[in-house]
């Protein structure tokens, strides 16, 4: 029995930091390639505004940011003629049909009338289903996605509008970054997930062919739209499903983060919006696993790929419940000595998973002309092994919701903390 405890011991310890050194890989991915750090970057010149786009800003109860986000879009550096708006809601959330009503009224007195509300009344209440509801009354060349906080750059259409001509690609994925990474006591390390995935991990996912795209600031012609028919109603990352089932036609997806122009959001305001939120994600990842989505992929290579991301979650599950474990062992359980350094390595991957998003902090705030300092790298070393327990908490909520049926949508709280004068109030807040 001891024998097979530390074979046990050995071979999870070696699985794990396996895992862990791929992951690590995959963070560091574009600037241990140069080709694609350069292909991230934006173009250095635009081209003439010649596509047109549907921007379709799905919102439930956004009173409170859905107004800025219409204007920012509304008067981005794009010509009015060749952008139109669509608000997508459920006939009960009346308080941000009258917010967005509030808004087009008075871009209408401004001479502007490229924005409507769509309305819709049926079941699922959820993103992917107002999605699909609102596709039919988009006429533009491509169709984007906003979530109704986003602050979009200014002149995030004219970049896209130039990737799409330049590199003949009919899918392009931009960047999203969190930006309150002081909020609360794991906002720094939520932000610093963005930052690696969205910078580095999705160019390798978009060059093997397997990309499971961002839920916003993601462009698609129309006209693919269409022919794949749209967003799955019923999965909780749809964006992830969609963007497996772009890959598995051979569609090109050119991956565009350039910090000048992410599209900037906040951190969830409380430790249980995160949770749901981070509920929601795994549960859409295994619900994508098993749908067989990944199962389209055309090589080998890239199913592969697709199930490995798509089954991270059970992963993660378990990760959670080998962290008490291995606690309870360190001081409860003798082992030989090389069975303790092997058992050791995992806890090395981490440490230099830290290191790297202790670095990921400081060239995140420089980029954004914030400022990073050692308390906060100090808060994020406290934090490190709750925030891990924490995900592995949401994972194995998800397993329990998927094993129980339950796929309803759990809404994640804005408030707005990105915005200037939002993340103080934040703070107090969480």
């Amino acid at each position: 029995m001891t024998f097979l405890l530390y074979a046990a011991l050995i071979i999870v310890s070696l699985l794990l930091t396996a895992q862990s050194a791929h992951v690590l890989y995959l963070m560091l991915y574009t600037w241990d390639q140069p080709d694609a750090e350069r292909k991230s970057k934006a173009p250095d010149e635009f081209l003439p505004p010649r596509l047109s786009f549907s921007v379709m800003l799905p919102a439930r109860h956004e009173e409170e940011v859905i107004q800025t986000t219409i204007d920012r879009v509304v008067r981005s550096d794009y010509p009015p003629d060749l952008l139109e708006v669509f608000v997508i809601c459920s006939a009960d959330d009346t308080g941000t049909i009258g917010k967005a009503e509030e808004k087009i009224a008075e871009l209408a007195r401004e001479g502007l009338h490229n924005v409507e509300v769509v309305v819709f009344d049926d079941k699922p209440v959820n993103k992917p289903h107002g999605l699909n509801v609102a596709l039919p009354h988009t006429g533009h060349d491509v169709v984007t996605i906003f979530d109704a906080e986003d602050d979009i750059h200014p002149a995030i259409f004219d970049l896209v509008n130039t990737v799409m001509i330049e590199d003949e690609v009919n899918v392009v994925q931009s960047g999203v970054q969190l930006m309150n990474y002081q909020s609360t006591w794991y906002s720094a390390l939520n932000v610093l997930e963005y930052f690696f995935w969205f910078k580095s991990r999705l160019h390798y996912h978009a060059r093997q062919g397997a990309i499971p795209l961002g839920g916003n600031t993601v462009f698609f012609k129309r006209d693919l739209l269409v022919r794949l028919g749209g967003w799955d109603d019923h999965n909780l990352t749809e964006d992830a499903d969609l963007g497996l089932r772009v890959s598995a036609t051979g569609e090109r997806v050119r991956v565009v983060y350039d910090d000048r122009y992410v599209t900037k959001e906040e951190t969830p305001p409380t430790l249980g919006h995160f949770v749901r939120q981070r509920t929601r994600w795994s549960q859409g990842f295994m619900q994508t696993l098993r749908k067989g989505t990944w199962k389209q992929m055309p090589t080998r290579k890239q199913r592969w790929l697709a199930f490995y991301v798509l089954a991270f979650p059970h992963g993660q599950a378990l990760l959670g419940v080998y962290l008490l474990v291995s606690l309870g062992m360190m001081f409860l359980l003798k082992v030989p000595v090389l069975v303790a350094l092997i058992s050791w390595l995992p806890v090395l991957m981490l440490v230099a998973h830290f290191v790297t998003q202790a670095v990921g902090l400081y060239e995140f705030t420089d980029a954004h002309k914030l400022q990073a300092t050692p308390m906060a790298v100090l808060r994020m070393a406290v934090a490190w092994y709750p925030y891990q327990l924490v995900l592995s908490y949401a994972a194995i909520r998800a397993m329990r919701r998927q094993l129980t049926g339950r796929d309803d949508w759990e809404k994640t709280q804005h408030v707005g903390a990105h915005r200037d004068g939002g993340a103080e109030a934040n703070v107090h807040a969480a």
